[in-house]
């Protein structure tokens, strides 16, 4: 199925790397031995309509939901040298070097189709990365500059693209659409991140399942291994932890929905004064399992 290649093997050797030459060189080698079966294998989470994701039990399934997270943090060191630096220059990491044509070339030899992210601001192809705050606070969102392409596999996100935008404070409010956690993500230079990797160990984390987005002719499906209604289960008693977190009910619906297509909010919280009652309250938020109500 996978012709004997791992993608953590891969994330692995670029983690030893320095400079463009033995990035591009370790790619290379890595691609070669994934012509092929694993090629064909992973364009089958491509399409939503296979409900790939229901038969995690199956081989198929199980090479699927690792190779698609692994695969990611391969982007998610190779995107590093893209993105701005942190405010205090620090977060430099020396190995990487790699032109973004080469990072295109790369995943499009995976079967993936590379976007340039121009034209108007979308959530389920955009990240933001940095917010120029307009005088305007009803401005809508626009983009002003690209830093990386964004890939699709078939149907499916893989990664959104990363953008600037010029924005009203009434949609994104600077400082924290651009630097509140980032979630269902692993790594990135300038902001807080989290996945539910982070806090298990080294190998543990490697069984983390990645986020499943499709954009179907009948409309985007998000996050649609989430098994948790957004606003709680109207059945359940609203204190039941197992129902909604005290920190995803002292959210509104709104910042919910935002937090789910953005992976992060865009806004402080109407119940910031509460929420700041506990330091970790970010970090105790649970979006991982979150649908959103049938349309």
């Amino acid at each position: 199925m996978n012709n004997g290649v791992e993608a953590r093997e891969l994330y692995e050797s670029l983690m030893e790397c320095e400079g463009e030459r033995s990035t591009r060189n370790a790619l290379d080698r890595w691609l070669e031995g994934a012509r092929g079966g694993y090629r064909s294998t992973l364009a089958r989470a491509g399409e939503h309509a296979t409900r790939w994701w229901e038969d995690e039990s199956e081989p198929v399934g199980r090479f699927l939901d690792r190779e698609l997270y692994a695969l990611n943090r391969v982007s998610d060191i190779l995107l590093y040298g893209y993105q701005p630096p942190r405010a205090d220059g620090g977060g430099v990491q020396p190995w990487l070097g790699l032109p973004v044509a080469g990072y295109r070339a790369f995943f499009a030899g995976l079967g993936m189709t590379p976007f340039d992210g121009t034209g108007p601001f979308d959530p389920f192809l955009h990240e933001i990365v940095e917010v120029e705050q307009s005088d305007d606070p009803d401005a809508p969102m626009e983009i002003t500059e690209v830093f990386w392409p964004g890939l699709m596999l078939g149907q499916l996100l893989y990664v959104r693209a990363g953008v600037r935008i010029r924005a009203g404070r009434r949609h994104a409010e600077a400082g924290v659409a651009d630097r509140f956690l980032l979630y269902w993500t692993f790594r990135r230079r300038a902001r807080p991140v989290h996945d539910r990797s982070h806090g298990w160990g080294y190998n543990s984390g490697w069984g983390t399942e990645f986020r499943l987005d499709y954009r179907t002719p009948h409309g985007d499906r998000l996050n649609v291994t989430g098994d948790r209604p957004i606003d709680g289960d109207p059945a359940l008693p609203a204190e039941r932890p197992l129902n909604l977190s005290p920190e995803e009910r002292a959210l509104t619906p709104a910042e919910r929905r935002d937090l789910l297509r953005h992976r992060t909010l865009l806004r402080t919280p109407e119940a910031i004064g509460a929420l700041a009652e506990t330091d970790r309250w970010a970090e105790d938020l649970i979006p991982y399992d979150w649908r959103l109500p049938e349309a």
